[in-house]
C-alpha cells in the first residue's frame, strides 16, 4: 500500500515539474501524457486494493466473531460436561449410601 502512495506521490511530483516546463516540446507533451496515464492507473489500482483490504478486513472480523462464538460454545459443553460428571458422582454416592442402607437391614 505504502508503495503505492510513494508511486503516486512521485508522479504528482513529476507532473508538477512538467507542468513548469516549456511545452512546445513534442516529446515533453508525450511523457506528461503517459505519467498522467501511469497516475490514473495507479489511482484505480489504489482504489481496487484497498476495497479488497475492506473486505479482507470484514472477513477477519467475520472469521474472528465465529471463532469466538465456538469458543464460547465449546466452554459451554466443557462445563456441561463437568456438570452432568458431577451429577453422576453424586448419584454413585446416593447408590452406594442406599446400597449400604439396605445391606444393614438385611443383616
Amino acid at each position: 500500500m505504502n508503495s503505492i502512495n510513494e508511486k503516486e506521490k512521485k508522479l504528482n511530483i513529476a507532473l508538477e515539474e512538467l507542468k513548469n516546463l516549456d511545452l512546445t516540446n513534442p516529446e515533453l507533451q508525450k511523457n506528461i501524457e503517459n505519467l498522467s496515464t501511469k497516475q490514473n492507473q495507479l489511482e484505480i489500482e489504489k482504489i481496487q486494493i484497498e476495497e479488497k483490504y475492506k473486505t479482507l478486513l470484514e472477513e477477519h472480523e467475520n472469521l474472528s466473531k465465529k471463532l469466538e462464538d465456538l469458543k464460547n460454545k465449546e466452554k459451554l459443553e466443557e462445563r456441561k460436561q463437568i456438570e452432568f460428571s458431577e451429577k453422576i458422582d453424586e448419584l454413585n454416592q446416593e447408590t452406594d449410601t442406599l446400597l449400604d442402607e439396605i445391606d444393614k437391614w438385611q443383616m
